[in-house]
């Protein structure tokens, strides 16, 4: 992976607003790992940017907890093939256009562990778009597609033992024994973070936080 930049959360906002401004509307992106604070990091962009930004994060194009039974990938969830990559293109290509009228995105809901349609609202007049999310950068197919509607991505990188912790704390959190989180963090989580690691070279932007926000 390319040596990550240091730098302080400002000099991202103020990256981000200049973004923001090159207009008409303009798709920003930020990559990583599970557990990197990707999440974290781009709704505190969205609010700092204010209200011409929208968050919009891939994680709200999981497939539904039956879908995932069914096809024999619930113990995988959070790989690529869990994600309906089409439906997030689709989406992108939407917001990259600029429509009319307002566009209606999913979110994922961690309380329900489900996504939950027509969630977030991103009117005509957003000037800048962030979504978040593990395989932004990812080249296989459908998934390369997804570089191509970004104007700008970043990968946000965090020390490996420090991201392990919070997605153990996350995964108790939401209701997994102490084992049980660890050993999720661990395997699935660690095969998708491994993959993910060698797209980092993709990025416009390889970043570390001077000051790494809550996960």
């Amino acid at each position: 992976m390319p040596a990550a930049q240091v730098l302080p959360l400002g000099e991202l906002v103020a990256r981000a607003r200049a973004l923001a401004d090159a207009g008409p509307r303009q798709l920003l992106g930020i990559a990583g790992a599970p557990g990197a604070g990707k999440s974290t990091l781009a709704e505190r962009i969205a609010a700092e940017v204010g209200p011409a930004a929208r968050l919009v994060p891939m994680d709200g194009f999981h497939l539904a907890q039956s879908a995932l039974a069914r096809l024999g990938r619930a113990g995988r969830k959070g790989a690529p093939d869990t994600f309906d990559v089409n439906g997030y293109v689709s989406t992108l290509r939407r917001l990259r256009r600029l429509e009319p009228t307002s566009v209606w995105a999913p979110e994922f809901r961690r309380d329900l562990e489900e996504p939950v349609a027509g969630a977030i609202e991103v009117p005509p007049e957003v000037r800048l778009v962030v979504t978040e999310g593990n395989y932004l950068l990812l080249r296989d197919d459908p998934w390369e597609e997804v570089r191509t509607l970004l104007h700008e991505v970043w990968f946000l990188d965090l020390d490996a033992e420090l991201r392990v912790r919070r997605l153990v704390a996350r995964h108790e959190a939401y209701g997994k024994s102490p084992a049980e989180a660890r050993a999720w963090a661990l395997g699935s989580d660690e095969t998708n973070a491994a993959r993910v690691a060698g797209t980092a070279g993709h990025a416009d932007l390889v970043v570390r936080l001077a000051d790494p926000l809550p996960g």
